[in-house]
């Protein structure tokens, strides 16, 4: 892999999961790491003991984000409006869409040396032809995706104007210290059953976070990322049926399925949506939810194989053996 030495980073969204995996990864390779976030996450203190320069605040924060990016060299861009349902829809476009253009511009103005946004695979919505890739029709289905492609748009808005950029749209990521939804499939799986709408035969492409971090630098440091897009994920992506018996065995636990109508539940979910926004409750259950089980995410990763040398170095049972041990170790199971 490339390797700049002593790199100045800055990391939006660096304190969650897959940010906190970026900044560990760069402060153990010597790097000088700064971190931007709304929010401490899980890991604040972690990062902050190993190192980190953080700073709570918002991308939306035009000054604070000029100050922070003057003196890097490389600007991961992973903060996002995520999985918070009862958000109106202009917070979304103002963090998703207009953050990304300021810190997009920020870079500019400062002349660094390269930004990579993190994207997401949602933006191509379901996969009508199998396997899809980054020429794939942009059919997001819900306000995350559509803002995440807003932010792609403003990002080269800005980089035909000089800005080294590239857009790593990741599969569905999963890992040690993943709060969301593989802890709940977790969960259900160690209890010997699992609910399956539908068939359970549409396509999941999984992303184990270090082979998404090795991405990652790829895109920072690679001179064929420049303008760029890419998808990223694991060598093969799996029916929702394999998903889960792997996960069993992670677990070693055998699964039993137990299949049940799609429709009903989300009828249910968006119920429950609507019943939910005007108390600004967080639903428990909801739409985006609702349509892991119908929507078909499978994609080639050759592009990056081939222009980037990405090579996914670890596979989905490795993955889910570690994701496993990390969860029984910090009391999630």
């Amino acid at each position: 892999m490339l390797y700049s030495p002593h790199m100045r980073a800055l990391v939006t969204g660096g304190t969650g999961f897959t940010g906190s995996h970026l900044v560990r990864r760069l402060l153990a390779r010597g790097d000088e790491v700064r971190v931007l976030d709304a929010a401490r996450g899980l890991f604040h203190d972690e990062l902050a003991g190993l190192g980190a320069g953080i700073t709570l605040g918002s991308v939306t924060d035009r000054a604070l984000v000029d100050r922070l990016v003057r003196g890097t060299d490389v600007v991961f861009h992973l903060a996002a409006a995520f999985r918070k349902i009862n958000l109106p829809k202009e917070v979304y476009r103002e963090i998703n869409a207009e953050g990304t253009r300021g810190v997009a511009e920020a870079c500019l103005r400062h002349r660094i040396r390269r930004l990579v946004y993190c994207s997401t695979q949602g933006v191509h919505g379901h996969i009508v032809q199998v396997p899809g890739d980054e020429r794939s029709p942009i059919a997001p289905e819900d306000y995350y995706q559509q803002t995440k492609y807003e932010g792609e748009l403003a990002l080269w808005d800005v980089a035909r104007q000089g800005l080294e950029a590239c857009v790593v749209r990741p599969m569905g990521i999963y890992g040690p210290g993943d709060p969301g939804r593989f802890l709940m499939l977790f969960r259900q799986v160690r209890r010997g059953w699992f609910p399956m709408f539908g068939d359970g035969e549409v396509f999941y492409h999984p992303c184990y976070i270090d082979n998404l971090v090795d991405a990652f630098l790829l895109a920072a440091e690679h001179p064929k990322a420049v303008g760029e897009t890419y998808l990223i994920g694991d060598d093969e992506y799996v029916s929702l049926n394999r998903l889960v018996r792997e996960v069993g065995r992670s677990l070693d636990r055998t699964v039993r399925m137990v299949y049940l109508p799609y429709r009903p539940v989300w009828l249910l979910s968006a119920l429950c949506e609507g019943l939910c926004w005007p108390l600004r409750i967080p639903p428990p259950l909801f739409r985006r939810r609702a349509e892991w089980y119908r929507q078909t995410r499978a994609f080639t990763i050759e592009k990056a194989k081939k222009e980037l040398g990405f090579e996914p170095a670890v596979t989905l049972a490795e993955g889910l053996r570690k994701t496993a041990a990390w969860y029984g170790a910090n009391g999630y199971l």
